[in-house]
């Protein structure tokens, strides 16, 4: 856990350590620890934290932009994300009010970001942890898919791994990173490898671009890279994960032939299966009980009610392709 202290510093976009007169809460929440570790070399969309509401009663998963991105954007795709579905959509549950830095949140549950999942492991995932993980992502974009919707921010630091599943975050990172037209190549928080080279280049976001991505992260699970030689992957993953990576996309599987590829996906209630017994290493297991037990014993300091509550807002539409 990567302690960090200073809720209203770092929600106003300060790291914890400005001057002690700045210490105001301006959400209702304090900061218990970051997710992400801060010497990971994998790029992280958002500034994440595990966090606490001022009255002690609610834990969340807070999501801050980085420091130059555009507020706004981050907080439309945060609020079209309330309409995704899918088994393991993670749709924000509340957001920035007027005049607050942009925020939002999800509820918590012990999970770890994937590449913090290699690090405990000690290195690339079982294939039977592979195709698991694989085949409930693939069954999320199916479902993505099917309401209209590109993900647009698949990446290995988007998909947090939990006991009972992956939980696939970020929506909206590569539509808020840039607008369309505009290169993307470089820009912090987007993982090279994880982004498809039609949209690097300025292309709108689309469906066969998160089966590029979900190639992408399928790769980083298995060997560490997003885009490894072909004979790095496993012998029986080799061919699927190759047609998600082809710089052609028409070339690319659909969700559903992913999931069958992967796993025995019949239905969506096969997902309980996908993720049966054993499909997370002991480590991760250990790994997900200790956070648990250090958010549950953590203090957070008493705060007076915040000054501003938390929206949740009807959109009249989501983002969409």
């Amino acid at each position: 856990m990567h302690t960090t202290g200073g809720a209203a510093e770092a929600v106003a976009g300060r790291e914890p350590g400005a001057a002690a007169s700045a210490r105001r809460p301006v959400v209702p929440y304090h900061l218990i620890t970051a997710l992400d570790d801060p010497h990971t070399r994998v790029p992280v969309p958002e500034r994440r934290y595990i966090a606490r509401s001022a009255d002690g009663l609610r834990t969340v998963l807070l999501a801050l932009p980085h420091q130059g991105r555009d507020p706004d954007l981050f907080l439309a795709e945060a609020d079209a994300s309330r309409y995704l579905l899918g088994p393991c959509a993670a749709p924000a549950d509340a957001l920035a009010g007027p005049g607050e830095p942009a925020w939002y949140s999800l509820p918590y549950l012990p999970v770890l970001p994937l590449p913090t999942v290699l690090a405990v492991h000690g290195g690339p995932l079982p294939e039977l942890t592979v195709r698991a993980l694989g085949a409930a992502l693939a069954q999320t974009l199916a479902v993505v898919h099917g309401q209209g919707l590109a993900f647009a921010g698949v990446s290995p630091a988007a998909v947090l791994l939990s006991a009972a599943g992956p939980r696939l975050t970020c929506y909206g990172a590569v539509r808020a990173a840039a607008p369309n037209g505009a290169p993307r190549s470089g820009l912090p928080g987007l993982e090279a490898g994880s982004l498809p080279p039609e949209q690097a280049s300025g292309s709108s976001p689309d469906f066969l671009g998160d089966m590029y991505a979900l190639g992408a992260v399928l790769a980083y699970a298995a060997t560490g890279y997003t885009m490894p030689e072909r004979d790095e992957l496993p012998a029986a993953l080799r061919t699927i994960v190759a047609r998600c990576l082809s710089r052609d996309p028409g070339s690319r599987p659909q969700p559903a032939e992913l999931a069958d590829a992967l796993g025995d996906v019949t239905a969506a209630d096969d997902r309980a299966a996908v993720l049966g017994p054993g499909w997370l290493p002991g480590r991760v297991i250990a790994a997900l009980a200790h956070q648990s037990a250090a958010v549950l014993a953590a203090e957070t300091p008493a705060a007076p009610a915040p000054s501003a509550s938390s929206r949740t807002p009807t959109p009249s539409s989501p983002s969409r392709n």
